[in-house]
Order: C-alpha cells, then structure tokens, then sequence
C-alpha cells in the first residue's frame, strides 16, 4: 500500500483531498505546517493558524487518518519572508505563493515527508499531473485544473520534474462547487470554510504592516505623468535585429521627476507596486491613479490617470537566464529557438497569446496584444495546451 502524506490546512481542498486518496486505497497522513507565529503583524486578535489547525485535526479524525503539526516557521522565515523584503527593497514585486510552493511545500515539506516513508505528497491545489513516455522516459506534465475559475496551476509553475515525480492533486478533476458538497456530503468541518486569503500560510496579515516592519517609512513624492508626455509617443524606428526590438518593447521607461507634476507625498516607494490603485490618498484628479513605475533609489512614485495610461502597458517582457524555469527540460528552448505558447503574468488573468525568443542572454516572452502593470518579481508562466510548461521571474 502506497503511502501519501497530504499537507492539510484546515481548508476545504485539503480536506476533501485526503478523503478522495483514502477512497483511492493510499495509506494517508494529515500534516499540517506552522510557517508563523509572528502574532504582531496579524490583523485581528483571531490566532488564524491555531484555528486552521484545529479544523485540520478535526478533519484527519473525522477521516480517521493520523495527524500531526510540523513547525516550519524558521525555513518559512529564511526562504519566504527574508526573501520578500529583500525583493521589495529592490523595488520588485514578490509573489510569495509561487514562492511557497517551490520553497516550502514542495520542498521542505517534502523532504519531511519522505523521512516519514511517504511515496507521494499531496495537496488541494486545483491543477492535475499527466505522464507521458518521451524516449523510453516518464515525463511529468503539469496541467490545468478542470475548474476553470480556480485552475492554480500558476502558483506551481516552479516546480521541477524531481517535485512532480512524488506530487499528487486529488481534487484537480474537480470543480469548487463539487468539492464544498463533498465537503458537505461529508459533513466535514470544512464544508462552508470561506477560502483563505491574505499570505500562503501566515493568515491575514496586511502586507503594508508586514512591509513596515522591516522597510522604513521614509517620505517621497508621488508624480502624476500626463498621458501625452513623449516618452510614450512611439517613435517608429527601424531596428536592426529581432532581439533590438524585442530589447525596445520590453523596455523600462526611465521616467523623471519634472515630466509630470507633484500631486502628494507617499511613506515609501518600496510600498507600493506597479499597477496598484489604493493607498496613493490623492484627489482630485479626473481618473483614479494608478501606479505606473517607482524608483527606489530616488523614492518616488510615478502614477497616471486611468487604466488606460500608457505608462502601464508594454508588449513583451524579458527573463534573464538564472530565472528561466522550464517544467519541461526536454522542450526547452536553444538560442534563437522560439515557441508560440499562451502566456499570463499573474494567477487569475486569462491566458494571452504570445512567443517565446530565446536569446544570449535570456528570454523575451512577446505578447500579441499589449498587457498592462507587468511587474518586476512576479511570474510569468507558459503553456502549451492546458499543460503548462515554464516559468521566469520578470526582470
């Protein structure tokens, strides 16, 4: 009998996982992970991961598994926390999910579960893994969830093959309604849990706070730009090369401070990310601001009128080569290569249509059509089909 140790985090998808491998005849352990007990930075006086473990107790006894708590609170600390503060002080913006999974869940905990004499870790993430032969060789496939709503596959867009190999996603042929009335079918304590927001694992910490503990405040100018300055007016040049275009529309625009004019002050630029609407307190303006660049160095922020500003939308992006991640090695590109793919730059936005050019130093991912607020520090991951092959940080 096989063993699989399933991460339980006192939500419905975890729950509801458990309950479908027990059905598949694994041997199943409930783990639950600590990764904070910082209590300073939560919200409210609620203790959210004392009662998330709680429910997960609850619901390993109801299935009648075996459970127990790991604390990971230091490596969450050292690989995650550290790491943001470190990004966001270079001004990027982190995406700690993606982040979790690579470092922690798939990771860390993993290698506990193997200790544990575990042949599979699962967890309740909306995604499915496929295995194709390929030369007289298993290949991992991540796909997409069936449920289109919550397909999450993008926040494991940075495993590895080594990682799939031992994964299991019990509830990726699901859809979020049939897995609440599992739940409820169930009667597991689970069934109505509203689903957890706020940073994978730490509860509901407001990330300003979060940011404000270790990032002084430290007071800057916000910088409306007006939407006719010319460092938007496309200049129609003729380049030289495929890669020298593809240099121009990934470029960064290098604004400054008297191409627009000073309409507030802010506590920090490294607050702050690109795109972002809240928290800028200024008024008056026709449109809302919006966030379309911050220097940190100079601490300031450069905002624009409207969703629309040109200062927010570019059509192609560049990963450097440390970053690229392919999920699949053997279709990885070789210089000069390209791959038209479907590409998204954020979890919940719908896939857009793009090529992949593999250059000296990097990649450029080029979109068809423009996108707006692509963020240095997030993700941008790829697909073929429903199965997601690779992923780069933005640089």
């Amino acid at each position: 009998m096989k063993r699989v140790i399933i991460g339980l985090s006192g939500g419905v998808d975890s729950s509801v996982a458990a309950y479908l491998l027990q059905q598949q005849g694994y041997e199943v352990i409930g783990l639950f992970m600590k990764n904070w007990h910082d209590d300073s930075v939560t919200i409210s006086n609620e203790c959210p991961w004392l009662d998330d473990s709680n429910d997960a107790m609850l619901v390993a006894e109801k299935l009648g598994i075996p459970f127990q708590t790991v604390d990971l609170s230091e490596q969450y600390k050292e690989r995650i926390v550290d790491y943001m503060f470190h990004e966001y002080e270079k001004g990027r913006t982190p995406n700690p999910d993606v982040l979790c999974n690579r470092e922690i869940k798939f990771d860390v905990f993993m290698k506990i579960a193997l200790e544990l004499g575990a042949d599979y870790v699962a967890t309740g993430h909306y995604c499915r893994k496929g295995t194709i032969q390929k030369e007289g060789k298993e290949i991992y496939q991540l796909l997409a969830g069936i449920d289109d709503n919550k397909d999450q596959s993008y926040f494991l867009c940075q495993l590895s093959q080594d990682q799939l190999a031992k994964s299991l996603f019990p509830i990726g042929e699901l859809t979020k309604p049939e897995v609440r009335e599992l739940a409820t079918k169930l009667d597991l304590v689970t069934a109505e849990k509203k689903d957890s927001q706020g940073l994978c694992f730490i509860g509901k910490v407001k990330l300003p706070d979060f940011l404000q503990q270790q990032l002084k405040p430290k007071e800057g100018v916000i910088v409306e730009i007006p939407k006719e300055q010319e460092v938007f007016s496309h200049v129609e040049t003729t380049f030289n090369s495929e890669e020298e275009k593809l240099k121009y529309l990934s470029r960064k625009i290098d604004y400054r401070v008297d191409y627009g004019k000073i309409v507030g002050k802010h506590q920090g630029a490294h607050y702050f990310t690109k795109g972002q609407r809240k928290g800028l307190a200024v008024g008056g303006t026709l449109e809302p601001l919006f966030v379309i660049d911050t220097d940190v160095d100079e601490n300031v922020i450069y905002t624009g009128q409207g969703k629309e500003h040109p200062g927010l939308f570019k059509k192609a992006l560049f990963v450097t080569n440390d970053e690229i991640h392919w999920i699949r090695e053997d279709l990885k590109l070789d210089l000069d290569g390209i791959m038209e793919v479907m590409a998204r730059i954020r979890y919940r936005q719908s896939l857009q249509k793009a090529i992949l050019h593999k250059v000296e130093s990097g990649l450029y991912v080029e979109f068809e059509a423009f996108q707006s607020a692509i963020t240095e520090g997030q993700f941008v991951a790829w697909y073929l089909g429903e199965e997601l092959v690779g992923s780069g940080v933005i640089s």
